[in-house]
């Protein structure tokens, strides 16, 4: 079982290197790996990936043993890469695409300009749809050649930096939302220690009464007595 295990492992970790990392969903999946998964455990055919285009479906086709299938165009056309560009005139800053980046390929801050870092753009467009003004294009990359070069050392190194940013960002994610846990318990805890408190002060204070009263009493009558003194009639 551990060795069919490791062999599925090795090959999910195979058919992920010759994917092109560009994390856009068009397969069907939610990133490279999960469909590379899907894939070696046969829930996906090995033609789901335009940006892969033919090159890519012979490859998986010769790491995996499955016969060639023609690209399914359902998932979409294979077209050149392109990069995203935002038209800085226009951009309100609502931060809706640096929430949708796979790869956190763009700078911004709430209310403030967006840009996009080139070199590492994926060209996976899913910027563009939450773009609440249409500020967002594609254009094609300048380095056509070893853009479009799925295979070549440049295309390789650019893919390996888009998975590596790919899984920080997942693991950016999860440590953000396990902070917010962590924020919300603590301050739960607070709230139900300050609660506590202010149960036990009602409490604090009625035990208090007592004590104050026969201090009252033992004052009043210490006053008596020196008043009895005084006019010579002890009690």
């Amino acid at each position: 079982m551990a060795a069919l295990i490791n062999f599925k492992n090795q090959l999910i970790e195979k058919i992920d290197a010759i994917l092109p990392q560009t994390q856009c969903r068009q397969c069907g999946y939610q990133g490279c790996k999960p469909y590379a998964a899907a894939i070696a455990n046969g829930e996906a055919q090995i033609n789901q990936c335009p940006p892969g285009g033919e090159a890519g479906i012979r490859a998986l086709a010769h790491v995996t043993g499955i016969q060639y299938q023609p690209l399914n165009t359902q998932h979409g056309e294979y077209k050149p890469k392109a990069l995203a560009v935002i038209d800085e005139t226009v951009c309100i800053g609502c931060t809706l695409c640096l929430q949708a980046c796979p790869v956190d390929a763009i700078l911004g801050a709430n209310k403030h300009m967006h840009t996009v870092i080139a070199a590492e753009c994926t060209g996976c467009e899913l910027c563009i749809a939450p773009c609440p003004v249409d500020c967002i294009s594609m254009v094609p990359a300048k380095d056509t050649e070893s853009a479009l070069g799925q295979f070549a050392h440049h295309a390789k190194r650019a893919a390996d930096v888009a998975r590596a940013r790919y899984e920080f960002r997942l693991t950016r994610i999860e440590r953000d939302k396990l902070g917010l846990v962590q924020k919300h318990a603590q301050r739960v805890q607070t709230m139900k220690s300050d609660t506590a408190q202010r149960g036990l002060a009602p409490l604090k204070a009625a035990a208090n009464i007592p004590a104050i009263t026969d201090k009252k009493t033992a004052i009043a009558a210490a006053i008596a007595r020196a008043n009895a003194i005084k006019t010579g009639s002890q009690p």
